[in-house]
């Protein structure tokens, strides 16, 4: 059978229906540019549908360059400037859908994750973008720039051209739900760099070691300052039986995983060989020593005071894998200064990560130093634009990965 001829009915051909894409797809459309959306899943943007425990923390009312990361810090300053936070709060509120915020500026739907997939699908469908889902796509060429539709897609529903092409189909997180390396092969076979993907907002895993160490400390959970290669967060922290979880741990996992950043050599998805330690302030707001000297003559256990601040499980076994099971009133000065140190900076060496299984978004991806930042275009690939997870941006936890998804894809539905 011979090669099918086609579609060229197309100005912008967007591949990948999540987050990212959809936006993309419904700015271009309402700018009456005739708009195609490629997704190789059979269910619609089921990142978007899991997100927040299903309610989906869409957006973060202090988004700012400094929640990002990326070998290119100031990129994501423009697309940040011009879709802000404010404005996609504006669309969900002209939708009717309800929201809540909660603590650090993170807005939840009330109801349902799906509200926002329904929103986005509608933006689409006001746009007059055409859907090819589930598609399959097979190869695309480029026919020079000269041509006027330079990109031809295809896909096992057939073949279609456009003028621009737009990437949006993610990192490495989640693979259960579909997650492919689909964007990274197409920067490379354009000649656009790659910075070595990793998985990030990730628990961390501990060496055997120190492991058997923490066994009693299993599934305690506290209010911690976790930090890490420059990175610092006040949250929640769970000790597990492969080593260290919870929002504070996932935050600093992104700053653990950067610490090999400028390497070239690709790590492995499992961890950075331990760049760095995490350290994990147990009393954070309080001067320990201060604390522990004031009750230095005490007849009580040192882990009896402890377990006024801190879960009374954990500041017993914490006490007991120190060897500081004994009264305040026998711990020298000196060594209560000791224990106020290992409360305000106890130290751990993360062996690895759990994965991308567990990670909620990939660091590293398309180097967005090859990218125009107002536009998402390559530069030095006329008409293909890359937008999302697939480029080399990191959010914080909190909201912040959505709504870079949002402005970038909003930058380049203006463009394309």
């Amino acid at each position: 059978m011979g090669k099918q001829p086609a579609d060229h009915g197309f100005d912008v051909i967007v591949i990948g229906a999540g987050a990212a894409g959809m936006m993309c797809a419904a700015t271009a459309g309402r700018r009456k540019r005739r708009v195609l959306l490629i997704d190789h899943a059979a269910r619609l943007a089921e990142k978007i549908r899991i997100s927040g425990g299903g309610r989906c923390n869409f957006t973060n009312r202090h988004v700012g360059a400094g929640n990002y990361l990326s070998r290119n810090p100031h990129f994501v300053r423009s697309a940040l400037s011009r879709y802000t936070a404010g404005d996609f709060i504006g669309l969900v509120e002209r939708h009717g859908i309800r929201y809540h915020e909660r603590d650090w500026g993170q807005l939840f739907c009330d109801d349902s994750a799906q509200q926002i997939i329904d929103m986005l699908r509608a933006e689409c469908e006001d746009g007059g973008v055409r859907w090819a889902m589930p598609a399959t796509v097979r190869r695309i060429e480029h026919h020079g720039e000269a041509a006027p539709e330079p990109f031809v897609v295809d896909t096992d529903r057939g073949s279609f051209a456009a003028r621009s092409l737009v990437i949006a189909t993610g990192g490495l997180s989640i693979p259960k739900i579909g997650a492919t390396p689909f964007g990274y092969k197409v920067a490379e076979q354009f000649g656009v760099p790659v910075v070595p993907p990793r998985p990030a907002l990730v628990p961390l895993t501990l060496p055997p070691e120190t492991l058997a160490r923490l066994a009693p400390l299993a599934g305690a959970s506290f209010d911690v300052t976790a930090a890490c290669g420059g990175g610092s967060f006040r949250e929640a922290a769970l000790i597990t039986h492969r080593g260290l979880s919870g929002p504070a741990i996932l935050q600093v996992s992104s700053y653990w995983q950067a610490q090999g950043y400028d390497r070239q050599d690709g790590a492995s998805d499992d961890g950075g060989n331990g760049w760095a330690p995490v350290t994990l302030d147990l009393l954070p707001g309080i001067d320990a020593q201060a604390w522990l000297l004031e009750h230095a003559h005490d007849r009580g256990l040192l882990a009896n005071l402890l377990a006024e601040r801190l879960p009374r499980r954990f500041a017993h076994a914490w006490c007991e894998l120190h060897g500081w099971q004994r009264p305040l009133n026998r711990f020298r000065h000196a060594e209560l200064r000791a224990v106020a140190a290992e409360l305000s900076a106890w130290t751990l060496m993360p062996s690895g990560t759990q994965g991308y299984a567990k990670a909620e978004v990939t660091l590293g991806g398309v180097d967005t130093r090859a990218l125009s930042s107002k536009t998402m275009e390559a530069r030095d690939r006329p008409g293909l634009f890359f937008v999302g997870e697939v480029m080399d941006v990191t959010g914080h936890l909190g909201g912040y990965n959505f709504q870079w998804a949002w402005s970038s894809g909003h930058a380049a539905g203006m463009a394309a």
